[in-house]
């Protein structure tokens, strides 16, 4: 039986209870020593230690080392199931109500055997913790010198706040191919790719069609799709385009968009200039007029 002064301890911690009726359940003789708690339950040494040094303050435990008859000195431990229920135990602590008549005796438990002349061996001990060192005190800034605060400029956020143009290019795509057909989610995710076909020069129309061309059958998933096509598919910049120098046409490395394709008004032949008109071969409109 145990009683509710040691299940409702005010001073005993929680682990020293549970040791105590443990100890109370075992019989004569069983090892109660540290290292016999320690391969019973899980906590460590120290936690275990520090219990049976609870229990022995408070009255529950005494341990005292005896000489037996063959001469070797042992370390008894013995379990009290009330403090001072026995006149051999230690003294009785003002806390603990008086044994009534007729509770058991103490009950000797060895604990561990020792040669003769050896000491017991000491138990382990936490190691100090050191105390935290003290944080610097902050330095004053003079009233006279007001802190600067630099202005933070706000930055726009490509997955947020995406460009309407690559907006409109991904949600047209279902009008090419109804499979194509994106949530808002896949569209904020997709639309920095498409930010960056427009700014190398590629017009929507182009995105589109390259998006849209010769698509897997059957199209599992569109969104892994078009980012795949977007980041694999993505054009070089456009090169700079370095105007003709006067009287240097043909000149190597000069590049500029040739001119289009114009029916001559004398011989209906096509030649290239920027304006419609009459060729090289023929007379200007105001000699074949004349003549």
């Amino acid at each position: 039986m145990i009683g509710n002064h040691l299940l409702q301890h005010r001073e005993l911690s929680a682990t020293a209870i549970g040791v105590a009726a443990y100890i109370q359940s075992l019989p004569d003789g069983a090892p109660v020593g540290i290292k016999a708690l320690a391969e019973r339950f899980p906590e460590g040494e120290i936690r275990l230690g520090t219990a049976l040094r609870e229990l022995e303050r408070h009255g529950y435990l005494a341990r005292r080392r005896e000489r037996l008859e063959d001469g070797r000195v042992v370390t008894r431990t013995y379990s009290y199931n009330k403090p001072g229920s026995s006149s051999g135990g230690p003294p009785h602590t003002p806390s603990s109500p008086p044994a009534p008549e007729g509770e058991p005796v103490a009950e000797p438990v060895e604990e561990r055997e020792q040669g003769q002349g050896q000491e017991q061996e000491s138990e382990p001990t936490a190691a100090p913790v050191p105390a935290p060192e003290p944080e610097p005190a902050p330095v004053p800034v003079p009233e006279s010198q007001p802190v600067p605060v630099p202005e933070s400029q706000p930055e726009r956020d490509p997955e947020r706040d995406p460009e309407p143009e690559a907006v409109a290019v991904l949600a047209g795509l279902r009008r090419r191919d109804p499979r194509l057909l994106l949530s808002e989610r896949d569209i904020a995710r997709l639309a920095p790719a498409v930010s960056a076909w427009l700014e190398r020069g590629v017009d929507p129309d182009g995105i589109e069609r390259a998006l849209s061309a010769g698509l897997p059958e059957p199209l599992r998933n569109a969104a892994s799709v078009l980012d795949y096509r977007l980041r694999a598919l993505l054009p070089p910049p456009l090169p700079p385009v370095r105007p003709l120098a006067a009287g240097a046409a043909g000149v190597a490395g000069d590049w500029r968009r040739p001119d289009p394709l114009q029916n001559c008004d004398g011989c209906d032949r096509a030649f290239r200039a920027p304006e419609p008109g009459r060729c090289r071969t023929c007379p200007p409109a105001e000699a074949a007029a004349a003549a």
